[in-house]
């Protein structure tokens, strides 16, 4: 067992008993203060942080799996009364413990980026598999044929990436068509950025409406960079436990709505699929070069070629 592994291993097997920040220290058989900049440094989060977290998402898989009451599930939890636990619940899952339980959502993961999290009270997953599967390939090629578009828009004048569509397409009942090649990449990144808000518990990002400096090719390839992080980070421990029918909270819709992980993933991948056709065919009627068309075999194409 490496020295990471013991020191998260201290905070796993503390879950069921009351334990301040010196308790988990003594069980380290360490310093308070050397005990947590060693837990800092090589976890990513501090212990009693960690340990919050990780009570939260078993009350939240209990609230989910079992038919124990709001009440005692907050006792589990060590929170001295149901008030205090609906409050931290709720900063945390973005709805009421309740909510949570007649909504049915099943994920109950929070964003952490040392990937540790509860499982069903069976410790810890951590890390990934080292061969390719669907998700692999559909989250790999959808990343890599919008960065290639991203770079050749680039090379456009603003009047360009701003000139309006001659075959403006409808995409979405709720949105206006998309009026231009800028307009078209921001929404494809835009897209990546709210599901990724949505399973991370992050903010609403602007959507339509982002600050023209947010807007450039390079600025666009930069959020979308940080949205992949978040969005894979997630889909790739939901993919590992085979949980593509586990149900999460969109806190960000109104009312708040549940999905499942594999409806989600598919709704990106099908609607920036048909917007990157879209933005490769703008690009063709500018006059740049673009090669191939889309298709995942291009990107595993490109791997193998490395």
């Amino acid at each position: 067992m490496d020295e990471a592994q013991r020191l998260y291993g201290v905070v796993l097997e503390s879950l069921d008993e009351e334990q301040d920040a010196q308790g988990l220290a003594r069980r380290a058989y360490r310093s308070r203060t050397q005990f947590y900049r060693l837990f800092r440094a090589m976890i990513e989060e501090t212990p009693v942080a960690m340990r919050r977290r990780l009570l939260l998402e078993r009350a939240a898989w209990q609230l989910s799996h079992t038919q124990l009451s709001v009440t005692d599930i907050s006792l589990h939890a060590n929170y001295g009364s149901l008030e205090a636990f609906a409050r931290a619940f709720r900063k945390a899952f973005r709805v009421s413990p309740s909510l949570y339980r007649r909504m049915g959502a099943t994920y109950n993961h929070l964003h952490a980026t040392n990937g540790i999290h509860h499982h069903s009270g069976k410790g810890y997953t951590k890390g990934v598999g080292q061969f390719m599967d669907l998700f692999d390939i559909f989250s790999g090629q959808e990343s890599w044929h919008t960065r290639r578009l991203l770079d050749l828009a680039k090379t456009l004048t603003d009047e360009q990436l701003d000139r309006p569509l001659n075959n403006q397409v409808k995409v979405f009942p709720w949105d206006s068509p998309d009026q231009s090649m800028r307009q078209i990449l921001d929404r494809i990144v835009a897209t990546k950025e709210v599901w990724a808000a949505a399973i991370t518990g992050g903010s609403m990002p602007a959507m339509d409406s982002a600050p023209p400096a947010e807007r450039t090719p390079s600025a666009m390839l930069a959020r979308l960079e940080r949205a992949d992080a978040e969005f894979h980070g997630v889909l790739k421990d939901v993919r590992n436990r085979s949980a593509w029918d586990d149900m999460f909270v969109d806190a960000l819709c109104e009312p708040p709505e549940t999905f499942t992980f594999g409806g989600m993933f598919a709704h990106v991948i099908t609607f920036n699929s048909y917007r990157r056709m879209l933005a490769m065919d703008a690009l063709r009627r500018l006059g740049v070069k673009v090669e191939g068309f889309g298709c995942p075999s291009e990107y595993l194409a490109n791997l193998a070629s490395a």
